[in-house]
């Protein structure tokens, strides 16, 4: 399993950002998730997917966290310059384009943060985020849907090209 959890934590960690909004929560997060993970190992099932597992485990960690505390914080995604998600293979004009669809991607709900995160950015299908989210379909679709109508609406001159 250690093996498999190196393969998982980029993902893992990404959606640990999404979920904290802050690189040093996400750091936490993700690290409490594969220890606990270690800890369950024998509760895992090798014929399924690890990383659908560890990011259940993710969510159901923040979750909880986020049921002990009497004030919720960290809105949104930290910007994303902080949080290094810019690549070197893009033109500075994509990494700045980037870098606002992030930004307009921490400022969504968290309900449907989360969802853009695993179905866009990680590329679960709508069954599998369904199962993860432990959610009906239908509502990742709606999600995705109010998601991406804010989305547009954060970038009307993108949304109007061909």
């Amino acid at each position: 399993m250690a093996a498999g959890l190196e393969a998982v934590y980029p993902r893992l960690w990404r959606f640990a950002l999404s979920l904290s909004g802050t690189r040093a929560g996400a750091d936490d997060l993700a690290q409490r998730t594969c220890e606990r993970a270690l800890d369950r190992a024998e509760q895992f099932d090798p014929d399924t997917h690890l990383d659908r597992w560890m990011l259940t485990m993710a969510r159901r960690i923040w979750l909880n966290e986020m049921r002990a505390q009497t004030v919720r914080r960290g809105n949104g995604l930290v910007p994303v310059e902080d949080a290094d998600l810019v690549s070197p293979d893009f033109s500075a004009d994509a990494n700045i384009y980037l870098g606002e669809v992030f930004n307009a991607i921490g400022a969504l709900p968290e309900s449907q943060r989360e969802t853009v995160m695993l179905v866009y950015v990680e590329g679960y299908a709508y069954k599998e985020a369904a199962q993860m989210l432990d959610v009906p379909i239908g509502t990742v679709m709606s999600r995705l849907a109010a998601a991406r109508k804010t989305i547009a609406g954060a970038f009307p001159e993108r949304s109007a090209m061909p």
